[in-house]
């Protein structure tokens, strides 16, 4: 395991080498997740690409920091952590919230970003009454109380039928999120609006979601997509909310398409 302090807060991140000339891909995991959820494309993706992952302030083994969290906050600890690994020019990939903190980092420091790959995300999520919703009830009864009701957004119900198991894994990673580092999150996400930060974006952009989202249905991505100029959208059929967990083959694929559609540095 590797941890580094960034202005403060620890994060647990993880970085896999790979061949010089090729670039580096950055993965930013969802809210209630850690970086486990990118295990299936990374896997898929090691040995051909150098690679970083890491757990976001208030998640996974990160440190939790002073909640509430604006997503500033997130894309700092990001853009350090990039600084310190002397990463630049990366691809940054993206999931949900994290596919916002990829947006705010290339508005931020686009000499970090050489192209986005935004999964299951938009240029905003939510409405104040849906997050303070969601808050209220975690600060009630806990994450456990909306556990059920948020899986059935991550994962089709062929995944619920056929993967019991592994469900029963993801609620609890879920479950057992620091709640504070939840409520944080869900905070940055509720003040969190990059839709004018998409119109400027300038690089490659692949856009991707499940064709069963239930968080970020596929036309919210696609209204993110049609905000970016020139971006790529794919919907991944048989995936929810998190198709790097139902369906890696498929996300890797593409990934990889389109980073061999790249210009070469």
């Amino acid at each position: 395991m590797q941890f580094t302090d960034i202005g403060g807060i620890t994060l647990h991140h993880q970085l896999i080498g790979g061949p010089a000339d090729k670039p580096v891909i950055v993965f930013a995991n969802s809210l209630g997740t850690d970086f486990r959820i990118w295990r299936d494309v990374i896997v898929r993706l090691a040995g051909d690409f150098p690679i970083v992952t890491y757990d976001k302030r208030g998640h996974g083994l990160s440190d939790m920091g002073t909640p509430p969290y604006s997503m500033d906050d997130h894309v700092s600890d990001l853009e350090g952590l990039l600084d310190h690994l002397k990463v630049k020019n990366a691809i940054i990939c993206g999931l949900s919230v994290g596919g916002l903190i990829a947006q705010g980092l290339f508005a931020r420091r686009p000499d970090l970003v050489s192209a986005l790959i935004l999964c299951d995300t938009a240029h905003k999520i939510g409405t104040n009454e849906s997050w303070n919703t969601r808050i209220a009830a975690v600060e009630k009864d806990g994450i456990g109380s909306i556990a059920d009701g948020v899986l059935k957004l991550w994962f089709t119900p062929e995944f619920h039928e056929k993967r019991q198991t592994d469900l029963i894994g993801y609620r609890n990673m879920l479950a057992r999120q620091p709640l504070a580092g939840y409520t944080g999150t869900c905070a940055a996400l509720r003040g969190a609006d990059y839709t004018e930060a998409a119109k400027a974006i300038s690089v490659p952009t692949l856009c991707v979601v499940g064709d069963q989202d239930g968080s970020t249905p596929p036309a919210l991505v696609r209204s993110m997509a049609d905000l970016i100029p020139g971006s790529r959208f794919k919907i991944i059929d048989g995936a929810g909310h998190i198709p790097c967990i139902e369906q890696p083959e498929t996300l890797t694929a593409l990934m990889r398409r389109f980073v061999a559609r790249l210009p070469l540095e």
